[in-house]
């Protein structure tokens, strides 16, 4: 027994960390969070969302209808209604092919706004923008 503490005496103690569990870790969760976003795809279905012009860009030749948040159809300073829109159209659309720009109001009833959309496309409108206004 004296034997066996004279080498425990004479040996330096050698203390040093094992760092390979650590970077099995490390690469576990790296492997983990590879294989999650993997998972987080973009929706595959293409949208054709309406153009929204500024003030800037509206076009001097177009036909510009605006709805109200009171459930107006305005053009030209009066109000045409939802059933005016569509001879309107015809009827500005007759010589030149004109862009519609339509301007809703941010509290106009979204029943109407689209419903003034519809009747401007069955009026033959191919060109129908929304112009907003930014918030500043």
């Amino acid at each position: 027994m004296g034997r066996f503490s004279e080498n425990i005496e004479n040996d330096e103690v050698n203390a040093d960390i094992d760092m390979s569990p650590l970077i099995d870790c490390v690469f576990i969760l790296l492997i983990f969070f590879i294989v999650t976003t993997v998972f987080v795809t973009e929706t595959e279905v293409e949208t054709d969302r309406p153009l929204v012009l500024n003030a800037t860009q509206l076009e001097r030749n177009s036909v510009l209808i605006a709805i109200t948040a009171d459930d107006e159809v305005i053009f030209g300073g009066r109000d045409i209604g939802v059933a005016g829109v569509q001879p309107l159209i015809k009827r500005m659309l007759k010589d030149e092919d004109l862009p519609i720009i339509l301007m809703p109001d941010s509290g106009a009833p979204a029943g109407t706004v689209i419903r003034v959309q519809n009747e401007a496309k069955l009026a033959g409108a191919e060109t129908i923008h929304w112009a907003a206004t930014t918030g500043s």
